[in-house]
């Protein structure tokens, strides 16, 4: 007898366990890319320790990196000091092999000068923010920001290049309008900032952007770096995940440090 009720209590919890009735293992389906970025002030492709510009120098200096995006500073466009017929960015993306988009921040010796990105994704969409100045004769700023496609995944890469000057005023009027202005998701925003990490303008960008770095590394000057104003950063914080992030050191076709990030998106 005990025998027969042990051997239906087996027969029982195998039923139980081969029905079906354990909750199911949940499938993850979110997409994950990986993208390369690269942040890189040119200064207009003259090397940290030269005056004549070597934009084949600047360009290997990408290539080595292999990049997926370049947001570029200090690019000149059809201007006497670098070339009345030089156009940098569509040189630059000639020599590495990808797509261009320049923007102009102010018109300078008979051409442009601003900024520009450069993708190995086909440009889907670009566009150009004009930065506003609170000091008057200060330098004008602008955004180049493109959208590109990685994998089945839209999102949009922006290249900036805030003000120079030692007073902040600019760079906090400039952060504001980033925030308020650059409302695309998902966003990579990169470039020169001239702002170290505890300035009230990196505290602006703060309040939309999460930094690719937590203790950032120096990237200025290239020879010898001893301060933080180049940066990597994006939104909304929970569809990336920072890889990898650092200066390229030993590389001195600027006066910036090549600031490379892995970052990897997720979308669900």
């Amino acid at each position: 007898m005990m025998r027969l009720i042990l051997l239906s209590f087996l027969a029982l919890s195998c039923s139980k366990s081969n029905g079906g009735t354990n909750p199911p293992v949940p499938v993850d389906t979110s997409v994950k890319v990986r993208v390369k970025v690269l942040s890189y002030n040119i200064r207009r492709g003259i090397p940290m320790t030269g005056t004549a510009i070597d934009l084949q120098g600047t360009a290997d200096v990408i290539k080595s990196i292999q990049p997926d995006l370049v947001a570029l500073s200090e690019v000149d466009r059809y201007t006497k000091r670098s070339g009345a017929t030089v156009d940098q960015a569509k040189e630059l993306g000639r020599l590495t092999g990808m797509y261009s988009y320049f923007t102009k921040a102010m018109a300078y010796d008979g051409g442009e000068y601003g900024d520009a990105v450069l993708s190995r994704f086909p440009i889907l969409d670009s566009l150009r923010l004009e930065l506003p100045i609170a000091l008057a004769g200060s330098e004008p700023r602008s955004v180049a920001m493109i959208t590109v496609e990685a994998e089945g995944m839209k999102f949009n890469f922006a290249a900036t290049h805030l003000d120079h000057l030692g007073a902040e005023d600019n760079r906090i009027l400039q952060a504001n309008r980033l925030v308020k202005d650059l409302t695309q998701n998902p966003l990579v925003l990169a470039g020169d900032l001239n702002a170290l990490p505890t300035s009230q303008t990196i505290g602006i960008l703060k309040q939309q952007f999460t930094m690719g770095c937590l203790n950032c590394a120096y990237t200025f000057p290239s020879d010898k770096p001893d301060r933080t104003i180049d940066y990597i950063m994006f939104k909304p914080a929970n569809h990336f995940r920072v890889i990898s992030y650092g200066p390229v050191t030993g590389k001195l076709a600027s006066d910036h440090l090549p600031l490379v990030a892995i970052l990897q998106m997720t979308k669900k």
